[in-house]
């Protein structure tokens, strides 16, 4: 087992970058960004020391949750408007900027959204237990 994903969120933003100029109008980009952002606790950070038996219980320390990946689906999400922009090169930067700020963008908005609370209160749901099923003990979760 490597990271065990326990939280997945489907998001939909809207994104705008501006960039203000003194001459010329200034170069506008908005997009409709769609993606998905999940939780998860990586597996291989547990180390033997961090399993404790009990005689009829056992106590697992869980790494921290993190985010696993965040990622803008590319055939859902659309620039909506370009403006101000002069070169096609101005709009292809303009364009691969945006993309990258939506990703945060999105992390962010999981984050607000307590996605690493979720993750851990799912591992208790999840993971605690399988693992007791497993055993045949009581299991005691607990997070680094």
């Amino acid at each position: 087992m490597g990271k065990l994903e326990l939280v997945k969120y489907s998001m939909k933003d809207v994104v705008e970058k501006k960039q203000t100029r003194r001459v010329l109008p200034d170069q506008r980009i908005l997009f409709v960004a769609v993606g998905e952002v999940a939780g998860c606790m990586d597996l291989t950070k547990v180390k033997k020391s961090d399993i404790q038996f009990g005689e009829n219980s056992i106590t697992i320390s869980l790494p921290a949750p993190e985010i696993c990946y965040a990622k803008i689906d590319h055939q859902k999400s659309k620039v909506y408007d370009v403006s101000g922009v002069w070169f096609p090169s101005d709009t292809k930067d303009m364009v691969e900027d945006i993309y990258k700020i939506a990703e945060q963008q999105l992390v962010k908005s999981a984050n607000e959204m307590q996605i690493l609370s979720k993750t851990k209160e799912n591992a208790k749901l999840i993971f605690k237990p399988l693992i007791e099923n497993f055993s045949g003990k009581r299991v005691g979760i607990l997070f680094k």
